[in-house]
């Protein structure tokens, strides 16, 4: 019997494609469950929990549990956000030197603000932050920019089209100003933790230039308004 023809074989997988389904490859299998990294659920006393909770804790008696991810933690000091930072900082796989830098950019504004807080009269330390996980997620939320360019070519030109941008996109882009500013406009003899905990300060209080790049972004968004309807064509 003679062998199948390559265009044979093709015409006979395309037949099958329609049926097939693309899925991501696990190890485990359908049969084990998510792991919970949550520590206040097995802190919680048996007659307080949900019904839910217990039908949940009674299968992780006797199902396999998969294991927990690296960026998962059950420490009260993880932060998604501070490790999504921290993984951004880093360069050449060196993730020991890039936590030691936010470790370290985290003690310097804690010194700072708490340096302020002693110097301030009575009525003004109520009004001082002191917590740098607060400083860091309000400094990063005043960084990110609402509307962005997207250059539209139509005609045979390109236009630079005012576009909303998604959070991912807006956090992506306050984080990248922030580290591309500490490293490329730092004094020489200025450590990056020391750079990183100023700007951090100012664009907590909306000053610096990372506030400033982000109006300038909104301010040509403004000024190329006339192309937005590009967007849809």
């Amino acid at each position: 019997m003679a062998a199948p023809s390559a265009a044979g074989a093709a015409r006979r997988l395309r037949a099958w494609l329609p049926r097939l389904m693309q899925v991501r490859w696990s190890r485990y299998n359908p049969s084990f469950i998510e792991p919970e990294v949550n520590k206040e659920l097995y802190r919680k006393p048996w007659e307080e929990l949900s019904e839910e909770e217990k039908e949940k804790l009674e299968l992780k008696a006797v199902q396999p549990i998969k294991a927990a991810p690296p960026s998962l933690s059950s420490s009260v000091f993880s932060d998604p956000m501070i490790s999504k930072f921290t993984n951004m900082m880093m360069k050449d796989g060196n993730k020991i030197l890039a936590r030691s830098l936010m470790a370290q950019t985290l003690e310097a504004i804690k010194r700072k603000q708490l340096e302020k807080y002693h110097k301030a009269p009575e009525e003004e330390k109520e009004t001082i932050e002191c917590n740098p996980y607060v400083i860091f997620h309000q400094a990063l939320k005043n960084c990110q920019p609402i509307i962005g360019l997207s250059s539209i070519t139509k005609g045979g030109k390109t236009y630079q089209v005012p576009v909303p941008l998604k959070d991912n996109r807006k956090r992506f882009l306050a984080m990248k100003w922030l580290i591309t500013e500490c490293r490329e406009n730092k004094n020489r003899r200025m450590l990056m933790p020391e750079k990183l905990s100023q700007e951090l300060l100012q664009a907590f209080n909306n000053e610096g230039p990372i506030i400033k790049k982000k109006h300038v972004l909104h301010k040509m968004a403004e000024a190329n308004r006339a192309y937005a309807h590009f967007r849809w064509w």
